[in-house]
Parts: C-alpha cells; structure tokens; sequence
C-alpha cells in the first residue's frame, strides 16, 4: 500500500474521502496503522463548525483518539518509545514543542507553542496542508510524530474497550486524581455521557463512599448504565431540581466532590456551587463554547464555603497509564460503554449518532474502525 484514505472535513458539517501519499518514515518517526479512534463531544463540536473560532482552519483529518498496530518505525523511535513492528499502541493527543517551559516542567498538556500553524497542538486538529497530512485517527494511517507519547497496550484487549483509554482517563485525572477525592467521600458528577460514566468507576476505584450522577431525561439508557457501574443515586436534571435532590440524598450536608461534565449547559456550575458542601472541590471539565458566560453564579457562595475551584483541561502519562491497567484489568465491565462501531465513509452518521440526533440510537461510546 502506498497510500491511505482518511475522512477529511473540508467545512463545516462536510467530509470527504480523500488519499494521501505514505510518508518516508524517519529515524525518529512512525507510522501507524490506525485499528479504531474513539469519538468524544468534541467531535461534535468540531463536526459543527464550533472550533474554527479558536483558528482550527480546515481541510485537516478529524480524530484525536486512535489506537493502532505500529507499521514502520525508525530506529531512534523504537528506541525511545520501546515498541516495534506490529504493536498495539493508543496515542495521547497533545503534540508538546518539548522546549517551552510548560513542555519540560512535564505540563505539555499545556504547551502553547504553534505546531505547523495549528490553532490547537493536537492529532485531529493539525491541517492537512503541513506535511505528510496524516494527522488524524479517522484514516487508515496515522503518522506518528517524535513528539507523540504513546502507550503500548495489551494486544489481546478488544479494540471496543482499548479505545475508551481517553474516556477512562479522564475520568482518573478529573474525579480523582486532581479533585482530591478522599475515601469515602461523596461525588456528584454532573453529566452522564461517557466521560461522567468514566468518572462513576474512577470514583469508584478511589473509595468513594456515595456516586450520584445527573443526566436528562432523554439520558435514561445513561443512567441505568450509572447505575450499573456502581453510581448510588440518579437524577433526572430536567424534570428533578438538582440541588434539591442532592440534599435528600446526602442528608442535606451536600458533597465533598463535585465534577461537571456537561456541554454547552451552564446552570450545572451554578449548581456545582450549591451543591458542594463547605471546603469542597469543584472540578469544571465540560466545555461549554466559546463566549458562554454563566448567568446566576453567586462568587459569594464560593468564598463562604471556601470552596476549591479547578478547571481541568485534558490529561497526561500521569492519567493514561493507570487508565490503560485499569481497563485491561477488567474489574468493571467497561464493554457497556461501548454502543456503535462505523467505518471511514460513516463518519458524519457516526457524529450525527454521538450528538443524539438519529432517532432510536441510544449512543454512548462511538468508534470509527477504517478497516470496517
């Protein structure tokens, strides 16, 4: 083979199939042969046109999720990623510069510096025009650059649970690792999608001593999943008054841990302040646009509570790899997640899915698999 497909957004809401050229794989270069990438809202938001007010410019190959079997690699690369020819591997997103300060203080989840004029430093979102164009996972092949962190993964784990790595980490950084949730506290977690479902077994995991979880009504299959993944308590956002609820279920002392997932919806922060009790954290994880503004917040409630206020913005090594043993450990039964699997020319089916807007499909994880 010496060219791949991949879906390329070329507009708004618009993809094409196009070819590229295989790259010469360097020294310090792979290649990968993409096996699934995960979706996440995002997607949607990126599908409908709502990054290009950051500079995310188009043409550019969408997909910031992708697990793969590494299908050349150099001698520097191999060396230093310690995988060969015909591992499975999930890829971090972010692509740090390795020389600003954020870079080497090990934050590169946080690097600034503009990579071939990228609004945003990541596979998915880097423009086909800078070279090779492989820079996404919704295409047969993903070209890997020096600065990729990388995982290798057991190579007997489904390709449904290996690409929930994103997911699952997420939910260790935001519910547990960096909201300071002690055991036996209790959670609130503001949103059932995928990442909030990570977020019930990361919570779990930590020894919370009660999980409650929001969704809507239209989110009934999510919540049944809460359940099942070990959540204590539901609520139904749009028909139960959330702070009200949260304060029967916990004996009106409110909770220790309050992380909102949601998109777009701002009442859940009004919210996350009312509901945590005094000293709490609030951990703010749903990305809800460019210029949304939060109406009804009262600052004053967060500083008699004394409440600790933290915005969480993707992860790092520090987050997949226990993500990843987690996973591949199989103490929860993660493959519940997973609801829909489309090919490279389904994508905009596979988006319209994700964001709820195909009637009768009661999507949670969805993956695009090029070789469906």
């Amino acid at each position: 083979m010496t060219t791949a497909r991949a879906a390329v957004q070329v507009a708004d809401r618009r993809y094409e199939i196009q070819e590229f050229p295989l790259p010469r794989i360097g020294p310090d270069e792979a290649l990968l042969r993409v096996d699934a990438c995960g979706m996440c809202g995002s997607d949607v938001e990126q599908y409908d046109g709502g990054f290009t007010a950051l500079g995310v410019a188009y043409p550019l190959i969408p997909g910031h999720e992708p697990v793969g079997t590494i299908a050349e690699i150099g001698a520097e690369a191999a060396r230093r990623w310690r995988v060969r020819v015909g591992d499975r591997v999930a890829v971090e997103p972010v692509l740090g510069c390795g020389s600003c300060r954020a870079c080497l203080t090990g934050n590169y989840r946080r690097c600034v510096s503009s990579r071939h004029g990228a609004a945003i430093n990541a596979y998915g979102y880097l423009p086909t025009s800078a070279g090779p164009g492989l820079w996404g996972g919704y295409a047969e092949y993903l070209y890997l650059d020096p600065r990729t962190v990388l995982h290798k993964l057991d190579p007997d784990l489904p390709l449904e649970l290996a690409a929930l790595y994103q997911p699952m980490a997420a939910g260790l950084r935001w519910f547990a690792f960096d909201s300071g949730l002690r055991a036996g506290d209790t959670v609130v977690v503001l949103g059932c999608g995928q990442r909030g479902l990570a977020g019930v077994v990361a919570a779990r995991e930590a020894g919370a001593g009660r999980i409650i979880v929001t969704g809507l009504a239209r989110d009934a299959h999510k919540l049944e999943l809460a359940r099942r993944l070990g959540a204590d308590v539901t609520v139904v956002a749009d028909t139960e008054d959330t702070v009200a609820a949260v304060a029967e279920a916990t004996g009106g002392e409110g909770a220790d841990v309050v992380v909102d997932v949601t998109a777009v919806a701002t009442q859940p922060i009004v919210d996350a302040v009312e509901i945590a009790k005094p000293g709490a954290t609030v951990v703010l994880a749903g990305v809800k646009g460019s210029g949304a503004t939060v109406s009804g917040l009262a600052p004053d409630r967060i500083v008699t509570k004394e409440l600790t206020v933290k915005g969480l913005w993707s992860q790092d090594i520090r987050a997949f790899e226990p993500a990843l043993r987690l996973i591949e450990s199989r103490r929860y039964p993660l493959e519940l997640l997973h609801t829909h699997t489309f090919g490279l020319e389904q994508v905009p089916l596979a988006v319209e899915t994700l964001a709820g807007r195909v009637p009768g499909e009661d999507a949670v994880h969805v993956m695009i698999a090029p070789g469906a």
